[in-house]
């Protein structure tokens, strides 16, 4: 008996010992390059690749940027990590930027690649760049005001971003490559003066591949539909800027003779920054349902010529079709779509004041 109680503590200080070895693969922070942008291009079939990576310095970080070529993007990653002292890590990255001709080509191999990896976290930011990837990255490296994080501060939502920009995730993406009811918008940026970077839009993405585009005016009201706009601003006319403080849609659908048919109310709040003149708060409430019913029907129609609803309208319609008849949702059904906005504004004068 002593002999096999001895046995039992031998195997479990064996098991002990295994467990307290630690992760066999584990590498120290130090020997790893941590990528916050990704750039990536699609020239003569070879992927261009660039990596903007953080570079600590004494008093503050400054950034490095990599390019390389390969038949794939896992393929550069590597050449570049080959190139480094440091084994790239992706995980950390926090903005996917892809070529305009790229995008109008087609995403759908790299975003299921990253997505079927697991390099790359999901949340990551996707966005498109309107030029070359080459002469944008060259004036951001040429900024007065480089640094490690510039790129992603210009769109993250708590630093450059505002509701004129679409925001979307890669697991976004991924998820409207292969829903029938259901794109998504990406924005578009340029390189800006002095380094600065500039915003013209947002691409409309279908089935991973962009078909048309919309103004920063009109994400701005795709914002408001996908509950993503606060804190933008419009201007009235000549007549006020106002601040939209909060929104909601409500909306009631029905088919009738096979047609789809969908009314919808959308309440907005806000509050009056400025006003020029002698203008009523009537006459701003009249202008500003002017404005958002007109861009509403631009976004739609643009939606319904390219059939992609990024607007997630087929979504209320998955219980009232079969998954067959939703298969062509976009391309049967959303063309034909009647739609009826009512847009109440509530104006609040007080705005963010605290009155006692």
């Amino acid at each position: 008996m002593c002999w096999r109680s001895k046995g039992v503590k031998g195997a479990i200080l064996l098991l002990i010992t295994g467990i307290l070895s630690g992760c066999w693969d584990n590498r120290d922070i130090n020997h790893r390059a941590l990528p916050v942008v990704m750039g990536i291009g699609l020239h003569d079939d070879l992927y261009e690749v660039i990596l903007q990576i953080p570079s600590p310095e004494t008093d503050e970080i400054q950034m490095k940027i990599l390019t390389q070529k390969g038949r794939t993007i896992n393929e550069a990653v590597e050449k570049m990590s080959e190139r480094l002292e440091s084994r790239i890590d992706l995980l950390h990255l926090k903005v996917i930027m892809v070529e305009q001709d790229y995008a109008l080509q087609g995403l759908n191999d790299s975003i299921s690649s990253f997505m079927r990896a697991r390099d790359i976290s999901p949340k990551a930011l996707v966005v498109i760049c309107g030029e070359n990837l080459d002469h944008f990255f060259d004036q951001i490296r040429n900024s007065v005001a480089a640094k490690g994080t510039t790129l992603y501060d210009c769109f993250e939502k708590n630093a450059g971003w505002n509701p004129q920009m679409a925001l979307t995730r890669l697991w976004q993406v991924y998820r409207s490559i292969h829903s029938f009811t259901r794109d998504v918008a990406l924005p578009i940026y340029k390189s800006g003066e002095n380094g600065t970077v500039a915003y013209s839009g947002s691409a409309i993405i279908k089935n991973g591949k962009m078909v048309d585009t919309i103004t920063p005016e009109e994400t701005l009201l795709f914002n408001s539909v996908t509950g993503e706009s606060g804190q933008g601003k419009i201007e009235v006319m000549d007549s006020a800027s106002v601040l939209i403080l909060d929104n909601s849609m409500k909306r009631r659908t029905s088919m009738r003779n096979g047609v789809p048919h969908m009314a919808a109310t959308l309440t907005m709040k806000v509050t009056i920054l400025e006003t020029r003149g002698t203008t009523s708060s009537q006459e701003i409430k009249k202008q500003l349902q002017e404005i958002l019913s007109s861009k509403f029907k631009s976004v739609l129609k643009k939606s319904q010529q390219s059939e992609a609803d990024i607007m997630g309208l087929g979504q209320y319609y998955r219980s009232k079709l079969p998954r067959k008849e939703l298969r062509v949702w976009r391309s049967e059904y959303l063309p034909e779509l009647v739609f009826d906005l009512k847009v109440v504004p509530i104006i609040q004068n007080e705005g963010n004041l605290k009155l006692p």
